[in-house]
């Protein structure tokens, strides 16, 4: 019975896509860093993700599955929890030194205020990085302890 068990437990992981294994990596990240990431749909309309810096809560709209954007979603509020450890509860932009591809500029542009865009500057510059995972894992490293 257990010999089954494990063995159809090692299948199913075996079947789990690579974007997913980095979904739940990342997740179970974030966790440890004291964020608490809920498959639900965001308080904000219309959201992909969220993240509410004061009771540090992440949501992710599950809608983002079926995209086949689960992965980039996360990295992105990942990027935004990394920039709440930096401030220590207060969200800050980290400083960093690249870009986000310009298709990504009307995302972070439609923002009217200055500090809210170069927030989001910084995720969608993260999120729009060919090694974009580890960049996160990286910056949540370095700024969450």
């Amino acid at each position: 019975m257990i010999e089954t068990f494990l063995l159809n437990s090692l299948l199913l992981l075996s079947q789990v896509s690579t974007p997913e294994r980095k979904f739940i990596y990342l997740k179970n990240k974030l966790e440890k860093f004291g964020f608490q990431v809920i498959i639900e749909l965001p308080p904000k309309r219309g959201a992909y993700g969220l993240l509410q810096e004061a009771n540090k809560k992440i949501w992710i709209n599950p809608v983002v599955f079926e995209l086949k954007i689960g992965t980039q979603t996360l990295i992105h509020e990942a990027v935004h929890a990394a920039q709440v450890c930096a401030g220590n509860g207060k969200i800050k932009t980290l400083g960093l030194d690249i870009q986000p591809v310009n298709y990504a500029r009307p995302f972070f542009m439609r923002y009217h205020d200055v500090h809210r865009q170069d927030l989001e500057r910084e995720a969608y510059a993260v999120q729009t990085q060919p090694n974009s995972f580890d960049l996160a894992v990286s910056i949540l490293q370095q700024h969450c302890k």
